[in-house]
């Protein structure tokens, strides 16, 4: 088995096609279904179902691509860590983070870091927990900023804040000179969340089970539209309390705390096991501690 032989099974399998694959790889087709038909026959499997218009990757076919890119991954990060001769901040590191947390501490870690970390440059992937639990175990990103529970075998969690949510109403909404808010009241009212699929939404819903019950839901693509929906009276909405700093004020929203105990979320940083460069990790986690705010309280 050769990294090449690796290389050419992550392209068909991303391809779908022999001769796309190959074109990718620099490669002639028949030199490229010579090395993967040497490697099933070395690992005594098919790897992908072959016809005259499609090629289909067989289900453990898709358990040993998944295997070949967390390898590749890691080979190029070898490589990267040769060349910036060995210091693990000399280098992109790939991120992931979950919509509701991404455009709320990406502002404010990005300076932290370019001062503490100058030779690391941040390469950032918004996505739902689910494609970044995939993309994490497959190595396409290096480490994914979620909230948890994210229990992935081979992947370490690392706990960084706790944030509480809030309620966020028209300012002419009845409640808008509310103190707090019972989660239970959020039932009576036109709930407007994130997609299903997100984390997020999915939190509200534990938090305010009766909203699953009896609720009016709407659902939106991002928080700010969410946001925007809101400030037009079409309903209210749960925000993480970050969404609602100084710089995302809206004039025409008011946000109210709920009464305690307040609905809440730990975010954290999660990484694969064999990631070689820790101290990337750990600056990462050091520039989010050192964010100066009331919005959530550091772990």
């Amino acid at each position: 088995m050769t990294l090449s032989e690796l290389r050419f099974v992550v392209a068909v399998a991303k391809e779908k096609n022999f001769r796309r694959a190959a074109n990718k790889c620099f490669v002639s087709q028949p030199a490229l279904s010579l090395a993967i038909k040497k490697l099933e026959e070395e690992l005594n499997v098919s790897l992908f179902e072959r016809n005259r218009t499609e090629v289909t990757i067989t289900e453990i076919g898709e358990k040993i691509v998944e295997q070949a890119n967390i390898i590749l991954e890691q080979v190029e990060k070898i490589k990267s860590f040769a060349k910036s001769g060995g210091d693990p901040l000399d280098g992109l590191i790939k991120v992931g983070m979950i919509h509701s947390v991404g455009p709320y501490l990406l502002p404010q870690i990005i300076p932290i870091l370019r001062k503490i970390a100058p030779k690391m440059p941040l390469e950032v992937e918004e996505n739902i927990t689910a494609s970044l639990e995939l993309q994490l175990k497959n190595g396409q990103i290096d480490a994914a900023i979620v909230a948890l529970p994210f229990n992935i075998p081979g992947v370490h969690v690392l706990p960084l804040y706790k944030e509480e949510f809030v309620v966020a109403v028209p300012n002419n909404h009845p409640w808008a000179t509310r103190k707090n808010i019972h989660p239970k009241e959020l039932s009576d009212e036109k709930v407007l969340l994130l997609n299903s699929g997100h984390c997020f939404s999915l939190q509200v819903i534990d938090s305010c089970p009766d909203l699953s019950k009896k609720g009016e839901v709407l659902q939106g693509n991002s928080l700010e539209t969410i946001r925007n929906m809101v400030a037009s009276n079409l309903g209210i909405t749960v925000l993480p309390k970050s969404a609602t700093s100084d710089r995302y004020q809206n004039h025409l929203i008011k946000v109210i705390p709920f009464i305690k105990p307040v609905p809440s979320r730990t975010i954290a940083i999660a990484y694969r096991k064999s990631f070689v460069r820790m101290n990337a990790v750990e600056k990462i986690s050091e520039a989010i501690r050192l964010i100066k705010t009331d919005t959530f309280e550091m772990i």
